[in-house]
């Protein structure tokens, strides 16, 4: 499964929740033949959150996913579209191919290099982290598919972390020294987002980390009636540590390349307005924490069928009143409701300055 905080975190909530919060305190543009001298490009770099095909065994290849758009399963880990549709929707241009996709399609929107499960550094899923992603980027560069130009007009996603967590706490066996590998990891993030600069993209989008708290495969702990409040510590304490580095990465370069995309609060806000408007009796009845494709237990099994072709997952009435989609992703609302909270931070992504 993606971006997902692993099962093997629930051992560890004891821990956490007596842990002391300061312990836990992270010119011409030619693309494969195509000529376009306006449109501006995106590429994507991150995990599931963003990925919109490039993890081919992925569940996201399986019914139900794809429910809701386009009809099918489409390779993004949603009923639907995900926060990388909606940026490029916000710039006026089509999403971006997937890199896996780069030999059969056109590649003047750019390209989407993201795949579920990675992140900055190793986890526990096999795949490209955000490193090999940009070594991609590169190699199109230098093999001039990409020109110096198109970067400069040009826009970067970056949209990964919390797989690196789920890898940490695994690996660790500890919570204890999790202050310390936040800051190692976005002094690595800081070194990946400035190594796109200086490929020559000006602008470069930083998504925050959500809060983990609230993700359903750990609010099953509160029968997904509540997040789990220190849980999403973690989270507060990287964006914290990122926003900072972003500062001063900024004030380096004398003008605003890097901007942040604020999905801890646009995920609470979402959650909290949503909430609001729910009927009180169907709140008790299939909370909002709860995510709409439900696995069986504490397994993310969404899309999964046993031998006999039996599904081992359920699904809700209707998508569409549900934030998440299942045990780690949000619903396409979800993700179209976050997607308006980030509105005002986006656009700086077409500021010149």
């Amino acid at each position: 499964m993606a971006k997902q905080l692993a099962i093997t975190f629930l051992p560890f909530l004891p821990l956490l929740l007596f842990t002391s919060i300061t312990e836990m305190v992270e010119g011409t543009k030619k693309t494969y033949g195509v000529t376009d001298s306006n449109t501006v490009k995106l590429f994507v770099f991150g995990d599931s959150y963003v990925d919109t095909g490039n993890f081919l065994d992925s569940p996201s290849y399986r019914a139900p996913y794809g429910m809701t758009n386009p009809g099918k399963p489409a390779g993004r880990f949603s009923d639907g579209r995900v926060l990388s549709d909606y940026i490029a929707s916000f710039l006026k241009i089509d999403t971006p191919t997937p890199y896996s996709l780069k030999n059969s399609s056109n590649l003047q929107y750019g390209i989407n290099f993201a795949h579920g499960g990675v992140g900055i550094f190793e986890t526990l899923t096999k795949g490209p982290n955000m490193t090999v992603q940009i070594d991609s980027l590169e190699n199109l560069v230098q093999q001039n598919v990409y020109t110096k130009q198109d970067l400069e007009s040009s826009v970067a996603l970056v949209a990964v972390s919390g797989n690196d967590y789920t890898a940490f706490l695994v690996n660790n066996k500890s919570i204890t020294e999790i202050k310390s590998f936040t800051e190692t990891l976005i002094k690595q993030l800081s070194t990946n987002v400035q190594r796109i600069h200086n490929l020559g993209v000006n602008k470069i989008a930083i998504g925050l980390l959500e809060p983990i708290g609230c993700l359903p495969q750990i609010t099953v702990v509160t029968f997904h009636l509540a997040c789990v409040d220190l849980l999403n510590l973690v989270s507060q304490n990287h964006n914290e540590v990122l926003l900072q580095t972003v500062k001063q990465l900024n004030e380096q370069v004398g003008k605003s390349v890097f901007v942040t995309l604020d999905l801890y609060n646009a995920f609470l806000s979402t959650i909290k307005m949503m909430q609001e408007n729910q009927d009180e009796n169907l709140r008790l009845l299939n909370p909002l924490l709860k995510p709409c494709c439900n696995g069986d237990g504490f397994k993310n099994s969404c899309g999964v069928v046993d031998d006999k072709g039996e599904k081992k997952y359920s699904l809700c009435d209707k998508p569409e009143d549900s934030f998440f989609w299942d045990y780690v992703h949000p619903s396409q609302n979800g993700w179209n409701s976050v997607y308006t909270q980030l509105q005002s931070s986006l656009g700086q992504l077409t500021d010149k300055n």
